[in-house]
Order: structure tokens, then C-alpha cells, then sequence
């Protein structure tokens, strides 16, 4: 536990009293309508919003979970989330035009555009309880057990406690303020939370125990730590760390801020833009700040935490006020805060603060908007008033809050809640990225998806089968099979259930071809019997080349990894390497511009 001096609790005040001011002045125009409430009138710019997904990603918990990759499995650890950026720059180039230019109030309002009968209701109204409610509290109170973790270590306060102090100023905030809050307090809690992280790795790097970042790397165990990528001598870790993120878990699993083809949060923002530039803009500066620029703050921190606390058993040691259910090393993070000067102390824990806040009210705020535009207004009370449903979404953010709470209270460890999660999502993003681009994707593929693997998931992590089929010594597949199982079986089944289940009707294909007009070979079956029928598409509006789009999105790609391990590579002082990937930085660079501006009619 750490004493926080007067000017410590200063900054902390001044940072609580500000957001939860934003919060009651937009709290009028928010409570307007639901589509103010949930989409602040479609009226945002990009900048805004794309502050808004990096601050949302920040998390109390993200900084523990790298901290817990890194000890654990290295810097190249984090392959099993930087695989991820190949998802987020195919919806800035392909799916975030497509979103905007469907024009729903949430992602799920898309799948009674997309499909229909009683299908389409049932698979809206169960993914809007599914995801907004059970998911969604899933992810909440992991975020919520990072604050935990947190607060024992820094503040030496009892786990009720967190969940009290901070859920209760962040569902007060959240429950008035609405989306328009939420977006508008982004952009402070990202200044916060970024000049916090890096203030936290200086201070870690230049202890006297570390001694500054050429001890550091000379240090044995921090050396072995270092490699962006896995030592290519372990197969299994090489399987497991690199190779099934990179030619799976990408396209193939949902999960929430990385989802196949857009959605969730993320979609909630791009739905609320001025219009498809702003949208794609917004999304791009996320995934760009998300991979390039944020994550070695937290790799440092975890690097030099190695030095003080180089086992569990010494973190143990150092806080035994901490529950033993509570003890990993995502521990470690937090512990390293310990060492802040004062003032800066407070900072950083306010930065804390911040990144819990904003990605706490996000999910209340989008898991809310499931819930009544999903749930209540669709299938409880259609006439409902505008007040009425601001209502119900202020309620359901309560209840939600509190429920996540509670759960926190009873989980222990971040990263292990992260396999989860990542498991229940796994072979369902291929229907996600197909279902704009193929006719034949209907809604019963993705109800058979959804509950395969989720049923599945839960038999592997709550029943001997994992052992079994999975087991060290005598599974009948090696242990790292796992994640490619759930996808190879979640797969085949609703490829199965397309075929032998009828498409959508004639007309609601053809309803949203003339909507979204989406390209690619996958709706000529439709364009053609349209045609037949003497139903023609203004094709002019189309106008638009997925070629481009992913030829757009693979340079993107290059330039972004490149920037990530350039600033590796510059921060561990091998300057020939660095030096090679910012050349190759601004070559991706000028080749994505001059792309850009060929197609800037087309994608932009």
C-alpha cells in the first residue's frame, strides 16, 4: 500500500469532479431521444470518435493483461492480440462505409436488414441479451477485477470497495450523460491515460534497481523476454503464440473492440459519424494509435517490473495483504506504480481511473442500447416513447453495473477470462466478414454458430473433455489443436446448416443489395434474377472496388506492424533494424497516399 500525499488526492478530485460535470451538462441533450442518447444524432467527426475507440481500448485491465503476457510468454506474447490489427484495417476499408451506409441504430438492428421471418427477430433478440447483457457483463467485470487488483496494491482497499467507489461515479456518469458523454470525456481520458502510461515506464525504466533501459536489456532474465517474435525452436509456442493468431484467430473468432468484419462498440461509432469519410477516418486512427503507438509504455513497465519482482513468490512477499486468488502476474503492473514520485503518482493513478472509466461507460453505454433499441422497443413495447426508452437504457445501465460488480468479485485472473472469451467467439467471424459479400449466408448460419461454439467452448472449459481431447500427455490431439477445433467444428456446422436450411427471401436480398450495394461476385445470383424480373440497381452509386479496399488495407497493414517494431527496435538500441523498418514505414506510407488518392472517390 502507498500513501497518496494532498496533492495526489488534488489531481484525483479535480479528475472526477471535471468528468462527472461533462457528464450532467450533455445530460439534457442526451436524454432528447434515444438517438442522441445511444448515437449523439449521427453528428460526430472522426478525430473524436477515433480518440474514443483508443480510450475505450485502454482498460484498467489491458495494462495488467500485457504485463501478464510478457512475464509470462515475452514482448512476442502479444501476437495473441496484435493479429488482431489485420481485422480492424479490414472493417476501416471495407466494412466501415458498408455500416455507415446501412444507417442502423446498432449492429443488430443489421441482421432484420440483412435477414427476415421470425429467424432474423429471434437472432436479434437473443444476440441483443447474449452480447449486451451476459458478454458484455463478462468483459465489464474483468475490466472491473483489473480495478480490483489495482486498488489492493496501490491503495490497500478491500475489493467491495473498488467496485463501490468506481462503479458508482462511472454509472452515474454513464446513465446521464449517454453516448454524447461518453465520446466527449474520450478525448480527456485518453490524454490522461496515454501521459500516464508513459510517465509509468519512465519512472520503471529509470529505477535505480533497473538502473535505465541498457541495464535493463542487459539484465538475463529481462534478455530472454525481449523477441518480437517466438523462438522458431519451440513449435508448440511458435503454434500457439504466432502462428494460429496469425491464419485463424483473426478473421476467425468475435471479440469485443476486435470483431471480424466490424461491430459492437466499435460499429456504435461509426454509426454515429457524419458520414462514411468520418467513419473510415475514425477507425483507421484508432487501429493506428491502438497498434503502433500505445503498447510499449506497458511492455517496459512489464519488462522492468521482472527486475523487482522477478517471481509470483516476491510480488506475494511484497503485498500480502493481496487475496491469494487475487495473485498473478498481472500483479506486477500495479506493483511497479508503486514506485511514482508524488504528484505524478496521482496522475498516473488518475490515468488508471480514466482508462477503467471510459471503457466501463462504453460498454454500458452500447450494452444498454442493445437492450432497448435490440430488445425493449423491438420486442416489449414497440410504441414506447422516446423518454420511456432513454429510461430503460439509464435502468439497464444500473443493473448492468451492478451485476458486473458482483461477478469481479468472484474471478482472479485477466488473461485467463481473455482465452475465454476469445474461445466462445471462435469460428463465427467468417460468417461476420461473408454475410455483406454472399447471398447464400442466411440466419440460421450464424444461429448455429453462435450456439455451437458456444457450446462447445463451455464443454472444453468446464468438463473433463478438455482432457481428453486436449490433454499433455495422453489427448488425443496436442494441447495447442485447442482453438483450431472449436473454429474447424463451428465451421463445418453452419456450412452445413446454410445449405440444408432455405435463403432469405427474394425480396430482402434484394432490398439490401439496392441499400448497401455491396461488391464482389457473391450477389450476381440476386443482381441477375432481379434483372429477370424487370428490377434494375443504380449501379452509379456503387462505385466502389474491393480490390482497392483490401489492396488499401494490406499496405496498412505494413506500415502499422512496421511502426510497432521500428519503435522496438529504436527503444532497444538496435538501430540498423530500426532504421529498416522506418524506411519501410515511409514507403508504406507513400504507396497507401498515392492509393488513397486514386481511389479517394471510391473508399474515402
Amino acid at each position: 500500500m502507498i500513501v497518496l500525499s494532498a496533492l495526489d488526492y488534488f489531481i484525483i478530485v479535480l479528475f472526477f469532479s471535471v468528468i462527472l460535470l461533462i457528464g450532467f451538462i450533455v445530460s439534457k441533450k442526451s436524454g432528447k431521444s434515444s438517438s442522441e442518447f445511444f448515437l449523439s444524432g449521427r453528428s460526430m467527426p472522426w478525430w473524436l470518435l477515433g480518440f474514443s475507440m483508443v480510450a475505450t481500448t485502454f482498460a484498467a485491465d489491458t495494462p495488467l493483461l500485457v504485463t501478464d503476457i510478457v512475464r509470462g510468454d515475452g514482448v512476442a506474447g502479444n501476437w495473441v492480440w496484435w493479429t488482431f490489427l489485420i481485422t480492424g484495417l479490414l472493417t476501416v476499408f471495407v466494412y466501415a462505409k458498408l455500416w455507415r451506409k446501412s444507417g442502423v441504430t446498432t449492429d443488430l438492428e443489421f441482421y432484420e436488414l440483412r435477414y427476415s421471418g421470425k429467424a432474423a427477430s429471434f437472432l436479434r433478440g437473443f444476440r441483443s441479451i447474449y452480447l449486451g447483457v451476459i458478454f458484455n457483463i463478462l468483459v465489464m467485470s474483468v475490466v472491473t477485477l483489473a480495478a480490483i487488483k489495482i486498488g489492493g496494491i496501490m491503495l490497500g482497499i478491500q475489493p467491495w470497495e473498488v467496485v463501490l467507489y468506481a462503479g458508482s461515479v462511472t454509472v452515474i456518469f454513464s446513465a446521464f450523460g449517454g453516448f454524447r458523454g461518453v465520446v466527449y470525456t474520450d478525448f480527456l481520458l485518453f490524454i490522461i491515460a496515454m501521459f500516464g502510461a508513459i510517465a509509468a515506464a519512465y519512472y520503471a525504466v529509470n529505477l535505480p534497481e533497473v538502473g535505465g533501459l541498457e541495464s535493463l536489456f542487459q539484465n538475463k532474465l529481462v534478455a530472454t523476454k525481449t523477441n518480437m517474435l517466438p523462438d522458431f525452436n519451440d513449435t508448440n509456442t511458435v503454434i500457439t503464440i504466432l502462428i494460429i493468431p496469425l491464419a485463424l484467430q483473426w478473421w476467425s473468432s468475435w471479440y469485443p473492440g476486435a470483431e471480424p468484419g466490424g461491430g459492437g462498440y466499435i460499429a456504435q461509432r461509426m454509426l454515429a459519424a457524419k458520414d462514411e469519410n468520418h467513419a473510415i477516418g475514425a477507425t483507421f486512427f484508432f487501429n493506428f494509435v491502438h497498434y503502433a503507438l500505445r503498447p510499449w509504455p506497458w511492455i517496459l513497465v512489464a519488462l522492468a517490473s521482472l527486475v523487482i519482482y522477478p517471481d509470483i513468490a516476491s510480488l506475494q512477499s511484497a503485498f500480502p495483504n493481496i487475496p491469494a486468488d487475487k495473485l498473478g502476474n498481472d500483479l506486477a503492473y500495479p506493483a511497479m506504480l508503486n514506485f511514482l514520485p508524488k504528484g505524478i503518482l496521482g496522475i498516473v493513478l488518475a490515468s488508471l481511473i480514466a482508462a477503467y472509466m471510459s471503457t466501463i461507460s462504453t460498454h454500458l453505454n452500447w450494452g444498454s442500447s442493445y437492450v432497448v433499441n435490440d430488445f425493449y422497443k423491438r420486442f416489449i413495447k414497440k410504441e414506447a416513447t422516446e423518454k420511456q426508452l432513454v429510461n430503460v437504457g439509464r435502468i439497464s445501465t444500473i443493473l448492468m453495473m451492478v451485476i458486473s460488480g458482483l461477478l469481479a468479485l468472484t474471478l482472479t485472473n485477466v488473461k485467463q477470462v481473455f482465452d475465454i472469451i476469445i474461445m466462445f467467439g471462435a469460428g463465427t467471424g467468417l460468417i461476420f466478414i461473408l454475410r455483406w459479400f454472399w447471398w447464400r449466408i442466411n440466419a440460421w448460419s450464424e444461429i448455429s454458430a453462435m450456439f455451437s461454439s458456444g457450446i462447445i467452448s463451455i464443454l472444453l472449459n468446464f468438463t473433463s473433455l478438455k482432457t481428453i481431447l486436449f490433454g499433455v500427455e495422453d489427448g488425443l490431439f496436442p494441447s495447442w489443436f485447442q482453438f483450431p477445433f472449436v473454429v474447424l467444428v463451428t465451421t463445418i456446422i453452419w456450412l452445413v446448416v446454410t445449405f440444408l436450411t432455405p435463403p432469405e427471401k427474394d425480396e430482402t436480398l434484394q432490398l439490401f443489395y439496392k441499400h448497401i450495394l455491396p461488391s464482389g461476385a457473391g450477389w450476381r445470383k440476386v443482381v441477375a434474377k432481379a434483372n429477370l424480373a424487370g428490377i434494375n440497381f443504380d449501379q452509379k452509386e456503387k462505385n466502389w472496388s474491393l480490390p482497392n479496399a483490401i489492396l488499401a488495407m494490406l499496405l496498412s497493414c505494413v506500415l502499422i506492424y512496421s511502426c510497432l517494431f521500428a519503435t522496438g527496435f529504436w527503444i532497444y538500441g538496435d538501430y540498423k533494424q530500426a532504421l529498416i523498418l522506418t524506411s519501410l514505414v515511409i514507403i508504406a506510407s507513400i504507396f497507401l497516399i498515392k492509393l488513397l488518392k486514386k481511389i479517394k472517390n471510391t473508399i474515402l
